[in-house]
């Protein structure tokens, strides 16, 4: 069984995320989504959220029962997870140069850690390749429209979350 690790934080997921998680099944027969937990930051949504919306917005594309999904959180080294849960590769998403630059120097990183763990890169799919979470959560914070950017049941949970904070 081939498996993939596939890190980020996914506060929250987007278009783009699931961009990634639809090519690297072309790779992988398992994929698990890691969910960077780090204590200095504060995310919108908790990890188990996190987890439960990444679950639910990726159910159609393992619906097949061909490919496995495994959700879980790490705090540590990717390359540790990534050892932890078996996986010989990690898949990354890049949308620009500057994407480029930044996961070869992290590769090469991982590589040296550990040289059994390959990376592996998905060019980012002409629609999604302007997204980040962090444009996403901007413009959800100022009431903008995400709808094209996020899956649907994203758009709604980050749209409760917001609504609940504005009453803080």
């Amino acid at each position: 069984m081939r498996t993939a690790l596939y890190t980020g934080s996914f506060d929250p997921l987007t278009n783009g995320h699931l961009d990634v998680i639809g090519q690297s099944m072309a790779l992988c027969d398992r994929l698990v989504v890691a969910i960077g937990v780090h204590p200095g930051k504060t995310p919108v949504f908790t990890a188990e959220e996190r987890a439960d919306l990444i679950r639910k917005a990726t159910a159609p594309l393992f619906a097949d029962g061909r490919h496995r999904l495994e959700v879980v959180t790490f705090a540590g080294l990717a390359v540790d997870a990534a050892r932890q849960h078996g996986a010989t590769m990690i898949v990354r998403g890049l949308r620009d140069g500057t994407d480029l630059d930044y996961e070869m120097q992290m590769a090469g990183m991982n590589g040296a850690m550990a040289p059994e763990v390959k990376t592996v890169f998905f060019a980012a799919s002409p629609p999604v390749r302007p997204i980040t979470a962090t444009l996403v959560r901007q413009i959800a914070a100022m009431n903008g429209d995400i709808s094209a950017f996020v899956p649907p049941l994203v758009d709604a949970a980050l749209k409760a979350r917001m609504k609940e904070r504005a009453q803080k």
